[in-house]
């Protein structure tokens, strides 16, 4: 009987059995031998341990270990070095005793290896852990029943019943699993007593505890192999791997996997759960969508609203990215305040929020949550001791009629955010259809543009500068035109924002400062050029290397050269900014303030740096005959300029009476249809050709 309970559970153990015949070669290997050494079984039955010696210095080390059991015929132990053919050396432990026949004659011996290499390394790395190991084989030394030791000292319960459901044998791991008492664990318990005290303990899985015994029972007497996973009420799981013995009866292993599923539970969750906030991140909330999409075929309907906060780019430049997580954090509570249980907030990435709102009446009722929305983030935030206002923009779509896929919602839901920011910010919009045309047509202006860098299709035009003292012309502006091949001539007010947003600008800049600068130098001797710059120029690193590139590659005089900024470049507030315009003034080139009068403080600016022009809006000059608050504003200018030194340029002049006017204020320069439009290169030639011949006639 004992034979067959060995290699029953040979086909379960980690450890190997062996068997010697009385010439000392080798009988019977269990099939873990395999897995041990590399070796299978099969190839070294009937050899002796001479012929499965890896090596020369291996059997040496084994020899007078073996000579001793072999000599001895009695119960030995002894470890050893395996070199496998693969190379790796291994640490065994091996035991084995004498097998007699009735008549006392020696049959062969009888024994079990176990792989302790991981017990071995540990022992060379910690003094504890060796005097640990040492303990442990003095401990297996001592005890005379291999098959105890055996199951004794493996991580996982074993248990193995008879035909009759009666414990045949159970290790200490099995009944500490369950919390079983000695007298439970002794042979010829009938399993039912087991089942029966677990219940009691409450250490069973289901809620019908007659129901559990059954599932057990029925387990125990299948003939099948079986694996379930078991979780006790108490919240540990066990994987429980259950077979049937040859000559009868049933073995099962118990292996605590709480928390290995509980890992797996913890990584399922980050998987689809946004690290930051705990909110559900995008790929759960398409799962949502998928089911409420499903929900909706039969006639059911749900809203997404997507949102981002206002600003919040402004919050993590000026406070630092712990700030800005704080406030991602304080924006998640307060929206999961704002919605129901049956609603999904989601946090797509960045600042960038969702949410699903199932049920019907789903236009009405997502107004009332976006409006919700906008009110309870529109108040400040306290975020490390600082208020904190930022607001926020909504989009709005409907399934099923604005999408019938996750995708697609949620791409039209934001391009009614698009539209809730392009219409003042802090408001909603539903999704409408020309949306998504809108979006299509700038997203083939924005493949035209960067195709048209590459291919050369914009062209710089420019408008005389008048001076109003000697008549003549002082100075061009560059203005910069795009020549589309369908389209036609665009001016920059249809293109400039988009190169803008895509950073396209840059380039194009850097493009504009070249070709006016090599333009002009080719011009006569006294004209200068202005050109204007964007604020997302400033942003980026190289405006002033940029400058001097141009100027280096037309061999202009700095002098020659004005840069014309608007008061959004300031509002920037950075001191790089200020101290690349300081650069660039000190290189010669001249700056002047543009849209003078149309921002918020215009004249704060004139006292953070001294330029050298303000050009009057366009708008001031267009009313000046109509609306005597514009004449003031002029008048004011003039008079302002001419006290600090700098001089004032009118735009956008028209008419002889608005010259006249003009004139009379003080103003220094002016510009406009008056004396030209803005042309071409080659016009503007012929252009300054006819001015200086005017100017030498009069």
């Amino acid at each position: 009987m004992a034979g067959r309970l060995l290699e029953d559970f040979a086909e379960l153990a980690s450890d190997w059995f062996w068997e010697m015949d009385e010439t000392y070669r080798f009988s019977y290997f269990s099939g873990s031998l395999e897995q041990a050494t590399g070796v299978s079984p099969q190839q070294e039955i009937g050899k002796s341990r001479v012929e499965i010696s890896a090596n020369a210095e291996i059997e040496a080390f084994w020899q007078p270990h073996v000579d001793d059991l072999l000599n001895r015929r009695t119960f030995r132990n002894f470890v050893y070095p395996y070199k496998r053919k693969d190379g790796q050396v291994r640490w065994f432990s091996t035991s084995g005793q004498p097998v007699f026949d009735d008549a006392g004659a020696f049959k062969g011996y009888r024994g079990v290896g176990s792989d302790i290499t991981a017990e071995r390394n540990a022992r060379d790395q910690l003094s504890e852990a060796l005097e640990a190991l040492r303990a442990t084989n003095a401990r297996l030394a001592e005890q005379n029943q291999l098959f105890e030791t055996a199951i004794d000292n493996i991580s996982q319960g074993i248990c193995m019943f008879d035909d009759d459901r009666r414990l045949i044998v159970c290790n200490k791991r099995y009944a500490e699993m369950y919390g079983l008492p000695e007298p439970l664990t002794r042979p010829g318990t009938p399993l039912e007593t087991i089942l029966d005290h677990r219940i009691a303990t409450g250490l069973y899985t289901g809620a019908d505890p007659t129901e559990f015994a059954r599932n057990r029972l029925r387990m125990v007497d299948s003939d099948t192999r079986s694996q379930m996973v078991d979780e006790l009420r108490d919240g540990r799981i066990y994987l429980i791997a259950h077979a049937r013995m040859p000559g009868g009866g049933s073995v099962a292993i118990h292996e605590d996997i709480t928390e290995r599923k509980r890992a797996e539970a913890k990584i399922a969750h980050m998987a689809r759960h946004d690290a930051l906030t705990g909110l559900p991140n995008r790929l759960f909330l398409r799962d949502k969508m998928e089911e409420s999409l499903a929900r909706a075929s039969g006639g059911g309907s749900f809203a997404v609203l997507c949102l981002d906060l206002d600003n919040f780019k402004a919050v993590n430049d000026s406070l630092g990215h712990p700030a800005g997580d704080a406030l991602l954090q304080a924006v998640t509570r307060r929206l999961q305040v704002c919605v129901r249980e049956t609603d999904t907030v989601a946090r797509l990435g960045g600042d960038e929020f969702a949410i699903l709102q199932p049920g019907p009446s789903a236009p009405e009722r997502a107004a009332t949550l976006a409006r919700r929305i906008i009110e309870v983030l529109s108040a400040a935030f306290t975020i490390e001791g600082q208020q904190v206002v930022v607001g926020t923009s909504i989009g709005i779509a409907l399934a099923p009629q604005d999408g019938a896929e996750p995708d697609l919602l949620l791409k039209n839901a934001d391009l009614a955010l698009y539209r809730a920011k392009d219409d003042g910010r802090r408001t909603y919009r539903f999704f409408e259809a020309e949306m998504d045309v809108h979006q299509q047509s700038r997203r083939a202006l924005e493949i035209d543009l960067r195709q048209a860098l590459v291919t050369g299709e914009f062209e710089l035009f420019y408008q005389p500068i008048v001076g109003l003292s000697s008549g003549r012309v002082v100075g061009l502006e560059a203005l910069l035109r795009w020549c589309h091949p369908e389209r036609g001539l665009l001016s920059p007010v249809e293109f400039v924002p988009m190169c803008e947003e895509t950073g396209l600008i840059v380039p194009l800049g850097d493009w504009v400062l070249r070709t006016a600068c090599c333009e002009v130098a080719r011009m006569s001797d006294d004209i200068s050029v202005a050109v204007n710059l964007s604020p997302v120029q400033f942003k980026a690193p190289g405006i002033v290397s940029s400058v001097m590139q141009a100027l280096s590659q037309a061999r202009l005089d700095p002098g020659r050269l004005e840069l014309e900024i608007t008061e959004s470049v300031l509002l920037l507030e950075s001191e790089d900014t200020l101290a690349a315009l300081h650069r660039l003034r000190d290189l010669g080139v001249r700056i002047s303030m543009d849209d003078f009068g149309t921002g918020y403080s215009s004249l704060s600016y004139l006292r953070r740096f001294p330029f050298d022009r303000i050009k009057i809006d366009r708008s001031f000059i267009a009313d000046l005959e109509t609306k005597d608050d514009c004449r003031a504003i002029i008048r004011a200018v003039a008079s302002l300029g001419s006290d600090l030194g700098i001089d004032t340029t009118a735009e956008g002049v028209e008419t002889e009476s608005q010259l006249k006017t003009l004139r009379a204020e003080g103003l220094t320069e002016v510009q406009g249809y008056l004396f030209s439009p803005p042309v071409p290169r080659d016009e503007i030639v012929e252009v300054l050709a006819k001015a200086k011949a005017a100017v030498s006639a009069a």
